[in-house]
């Protein structure tokens, strides 16, 4: 049995093994793919980025790199929260509509004449209790996070629809007055340096050397590779199953924030397809759908290629149902790979 001092030579993903070798075949060429998915990712990105400034005069330009920042950076948050609640062996399906709540309430609390910040703080508080209460009902009734967050972005949505009576929140004359909140979601450092962006960064930076570093993370880690022998190594799967829920809906709730102050308001279709964009980051990326592997950069190097194969459809005028069909298609290739890696680990811990 693992004891809990075996809990700290965790490595985000994987558990060190001494004398480790390699296979050759198939089985060996997919353990490599899963050490290398990162830099795979990276050189993929560069060469895509030089094939694009090559073939498009616009690629290469200022404006469009504006572009690119600003529209990763509230999927890049949702993403991170995703990727965290996968690690721990579980799945989001609300985050877009959690999103939508939060700024929702913090926009009726703005409106109702409250201070702003405090009123982004009730948006996002509003968030986590519904993290919490989806973890407490996945882990005290023991069903399943697809069904529950499934329900919950029903649920969500339900009451943006029922606080709005699906009229969207104009905050256009409110943010005249809240030059902090605006700035948050509209202003460039420097001129060029989107807001929102520095505020992505920091929150991935974060939880990146959160995740390498901290004690817990490692057990969120060890919860999602095998929650038995976790339970039985005297981690409490449940509280951290439920940590990771939160964690999760915080993101949603920060993201939230930001885009209430980036879009002067709150439409009531916000977030709607989001959940897919992270889930599909984060595949690509390397988070494991079985949990217990992953890292934050990787699932945000996932999140920049998708934003960059969306830029250069896009670009290239690819009509919006073809945009769709490579999506998926790319998301589908990124799932069958991590089934396949799976199986080679699996095969080579028999």
């Amino acid at each position: 049995m693992l004891k809990m001092n075996d809990v700290k030579t965790m490595t985000p993903g994987r558990i060190r093994t001494p004398g480790k070798i390699h296979k050759v075949g198939l089985s060996g060429l997919l353990e490599t793919l899963s050490d290398v998915r990162e830099m795979s990712l990276i050189i993929i990105i560069v060469l895509v980025s030089i094939l694009l400034a090559f073939t498009n005069d616009y690629f290469a330009t200022w404006a469009n790199a504006k572009t690119l920042l600003g529209s990763i950076s509230i999927n890049g948050i949702l993403t991170i929260g995703m990727i965290i609640v996968m690690i721990s062996g579980g799945l989001d399906l609300s985050i877009g509509s959690v999103m939508c709540l939060s700024m929702a309430f913090a926009a009726t609390a703005i409106r109702a004449g409250m201070n702003p910040w405090i009123s982004a703080l009730v948006g996002i508080l509003c968030a986590i209790v519904c993290g919490l209460v989806m973890g407490v009902i996945i882990t005290k009734l023991n069903l399943s996070h697809f069904i529950v967050t499934l329900c919950f972005m029903g649920i969500a949505r339900g009451v943006v629809y029922a606080m709005t009576s699906g009229v969207n929140i104009s905050l256009v004359s409110n943010m005249k007055e809240m030059p902090a909140i605006a700035y948050l979601g509209s202003g460039y450092i420097g001129g060029f340096l989107p807001m929102t962006f520095l505020v992505f960064i920091v929150l991935a930076v974060i939880t990146e050397l959160y995740a390498r570093k901290s004690a817990n993370m490692r057990k969120v880690y060890y919860t999602g590779s095998n929650e038995q022998a976790a339970a039985y190594s005297g981690i409490k799967t449940k509280r951290v199953k439920i940590a990771a829920c939160m964690a999760c809906s915080t993101m949603a709730g920060i993201a939230g924030i930001i885009y209430m102050s980036k879009y002067s308001g709150v439409a009531t279709s916000a977030g709607i397809g989001l959940e897919m964009t992270a889930l599909s980051a984060a595949v690509i990326g390397g988070v494991s759908m079985n949990g217990g592997k992953g890292t934050i950069a990787g699932g945000l190097l996932g999140l920049l290629f998708i934003v960059l194969i969306q830029d250069a459809m896009n670009l290239f005028s690819v009509q919006a149902f073809w945009q769709d069909l490579i999506r998926y298609l790319i998301v589908l290739l990124a799932v069958i790979l991590d089934v396949l890696q799976e199986r080679a680990r699996k095969r080579k811990n028999s």
